[in-house]
């Protein structure tokens, strides 16, 4: 068993996590965010860059924005891919709150990793610290807890090995996933343990496809068949290069165009990019290949009639 520190058992953890669906096997964590202070560079900060070559450090400048930047990397992978996030206590893990929120309410992993207090607490009050006078357990990451689908705080090294399992297995289920945070005291980041080489080892963690049963396919099949002009429905947030893959791959055409339009659905929609050829019987942008969007605003549900040539 090797003795390490608890945030190089944490970097090492992570760089050895895989998810496999459909046969295929592929990191889970392609890298960590990360702006550094007091609470979280003599451990994670020292972890990473003790192993470069296990996780990419990638440096930000803005913690709100890196938590974004990995939510946005979580929806293009497909939600079988993420990035970490770690942060020093006080500001900048508050900053951490509306990216948490975002990746909760729309089901997509990224993993949080806020510095926190002193859990030996003899240096008490730190740099940043809250202080509350009604409770000595109390800090700024609590305001992350209502926002994350699994929220621990590790005040022993050897609580690492569960809380990063219960981290994992909340990441990769694809209807609990969101936001995860692991408050890190700066203390036990940096406190050395005996951790076991299982703990350590390569995890591939498989991700199922929930298959429908084979009366709604049925049923499905046969009002395509029925239908004299079928419509594919997509979401505001379905990528175009994933909706392409899927209507070629169901022998339906139209759509080729939005290979060359990066982004979304909706996106597409709202800010009408195009490929520059609007001779094309689509129109060359996603507005004028649909035939008509839903759309919620301050006023309720709305319909608004698209312009699609070929209705």
């Amino acid at each position: 068993m090797p003795r390490i520190t608890a945030s190089q058992a944490l970097v090492r953890f992570l760089a050895a996590q895989h998810v496999e669906r459909d046969g295929v096997e592929q990191r889970f964590f392609e890298g960590c965010f990360g702006i550094f202070g007091h609470g979280n560079v003599a451990g994670i900060g020292q972890a990473l860059y003790q192993y470069p070559d296990l996780l990419t450090y990638y440096q930000a400048r803005n913690e709100q924005a890196m938590v974004h930047t990995a939510v946005g990397f979580a929806r293009m992978k497909n939600r079988l891919a993420t990035l970490a996030c770690t942060t020093s206590i006080g500001p900048g893990a508050t900053n951490l709150v509306t990216g948490a929120a975002l990746a909760t309410v729309n089901r997509l992993p990224v993993l949080l990793l806020p510095g926190d207090v002193f859990a030996s607490r003899r240096p008490d009050p730190v740099l940043q610290q809250l202080e509350d006078p009604r409770r000595g357990d109390v800090s700024v990451n609590d305001s992350l807890e209502p926002v994350s689908r699994y929220f621990d705080r590790i005040e022993r090294p050897e609580q690492l090995m569960p809380a990063a399992l219960s981290a994992m297995r909340v990441l990769v289920n694809q209807a609990e996933t969101g936001a995860v945070t692991l408050a890190f005291p700066q203390d036990v980041q940096a406190e050395a343990y005996d951790f076991p080489e299982a703990f350590l080892a390569r995890r591939v963690w498989h991700i199922s496809r929930t298959v429908p049963d084979a009366a709604s396919i049925v049923k499905a099949a046969d009002r395509i068949r029925a239908a004299k002009r079928p419509l594919l429905v997509a979401g505001g947030g379905a990528a175009n290069a994933v909706c392409l893959h899927r209507t070629r791959a169901a022998g339906l055409g139209g759509f080729e165009f939005a290979c060359a339009i990066p982004g979304t659905v909706g996106g597409g929609v709202r800010i009408r990019p195009g490929t520059g050829n609007p001779s094309s019987p689509t129109g060359g942008s996603v507005a004028s290949a649909s035939s008509g969007y839903v759309t919620i605003d301050v006023e309720g549900w709305r319909r608004i009639p698209g312009e699609c040539r070929s209705r």
